[in-house]
């Protein structure tokens, strides 16, 4: 999910060098009529860049789908904007948030760090709030003891395992398990071929990035899909 930001990243790393190269070392060059154009063009785009990415930073971040462990609700190759203002801040995921507009709610996609690799992002849909009681029975999701109604999910694998016989996880047999306060649990809409919190654990909400909104593209093997723009994310 990260290669766009990357992307992002890099352009404006280069674009901050051709400027203070221009400004301290070929100044010159900067001073020809002759090039004004030419300056003009990179001095917009150097300041376009880093309002992207001021926006980026505090506003909205795009990312792309890299799996299918969110199938059918997140396709890959589809690409999303997140919102990260909505949850608030953490600095460097690990103060208390704060600037908080809401806090999450069962059943929001949420990309977050991922807890055994700082370097990951990942999405899943959130389905235990802290406090609430998560047990899987045969591929059947209870909340507090109450069964789950899940139109998002599928499952494509037909055979149902017993606890501790997939992944060294319980994919279709788990819990039941608390939340902890300041946690949630995290689960894959494609829920056969997910790796979320039924094998590394409980999602600390200082590690949270933002909410998924919107799919803004979509491309596969490089041929858009329309079909897919503009869809809102739930």
């Amino acid at each position: 999910m990260e290669n766009l930001n990357q992307y992002l990243y890099i352009a404006a790393a280069l674009l901050t060098v051709v400027e203070v190269i221009l400004k301290w070392v070929f100044p010159a060059v900067r001073k020809n009529p002759a090039n004004a154009g030419i300056i003009e063009t990179l001095d917009s785009l150097w300041v376009a860049m880093v309002v992207a990415l001021s926006l980026k930073a505090v506003l909205v971040q795009p990312f792309t789908i890299p799996s299918g462990s969110m199938e059918d609700t997140l396709e890959i190759g589809d690409y999303i904007l997140v919102k990260k203002y909505e949850y608030g801040y953490s600095l460097l995921n690990a103060t208390d948030r704060f600037l908080e507009f809401k806090k999450p709610q069962r059943h929001d996609i949420v990309v977050f760090v991922f807890p055994l690799d700082h370097t990951k992002d990942y999405i899943k849909r959130l389905i235990g709030l802290p406090g609430d009681v998560i047990e899987e029975k045969n591929k059947v999701l209870y909340v507090n003891g109450a069964k789950q109604d899940e139109p998002y999910v599928i499952h494509t694998a037909p055979e149902i395992l017993p606890r501790g016989d997939y992944l060294g996880g319980n994919r279709d047999n788990f819990g039941p398990v608390t939340i902890e306060a300041g946690h949630y649990f995290m689960m894959g809409d494609n829920r056969d071929n997910s790796y979320d919190s039924r094998y590394w654990g409980q999602l600390d909400e200082k590690l949270i990035k933002g909410r998924a909104w919107i799919i803004y593209w979509h491309s596969n093997n490089f041929h858009p899909d329309f079909s897919r723009m503009f869809h809102m994310v739930q």
